[in-house]
């Protein structure tokens, strides 16, 4: 009698994917005491985040998603940026309809120093780029002292 088992490798990403979900949610549990600290999202923008000498600045990628639909909070040291793309609605009657851009909403949210100064904060999008500006402040930037002889 032949035995076959079929090996299915993204069961075993999925399986792994899951558990490392599991153990963050345990370890880290809800983020702030209010009750949007559980959150769903339908998908997850990819963010770059770059450190200059006055400033923080972040760029997260949103396209097709309208600056009305774009929410970003200052709270606690934690910025929150949260939105909605929404689907375009399409019939096709003569074959298949494909969809692989994510719709839906969207959370992201991030922890910033204390040398990042929460006032000044600016959020700009452009080509489905949203870019967040976060300056520094004045007294924490490095200064250089000259040695004099």
């Amino acid at each position: 009698m032949a035995l076959i088992a079929q090996y299915e490798p993204w069961t075993l990403v999925n399986r792994l994917h899951s558990d490392i979900n599991r153990i963050f949610d345990r370890q880290l549990g809800p983020m702030s005491g209010n009750d949007d600290s559980v959150v769903t999202t339908d998908w997850i923008p990819a963010v770059d985040i770059k450190e200059e000498p006055e400033r923080f600045v972040m760029h997260a990628d949103l396209p097709g998603v309208d600056p009305k639909d774009i929410e970003i909070t200052m709270e606690n040291g934690l910025l929150t940026i949260r939105g909605q793309r929404h689907e375009e609605k399409q019939e096709n009657a003569n074959g298949y309809h494909r969809v692989e851009r994510a719709s839906g909403q969207f959370y992201r949210r991030f922890s910033l120093p204390d040398t990042a100064d929460a006032e000044g904060i600016t959020a700009r999008g452009q080509n489905g780029v949203l870019e967040i500006v976060i300056p520094k402040h004045a007294k924490v930037q490095p200064r250089k002292i000259t040695v004099q002889a």
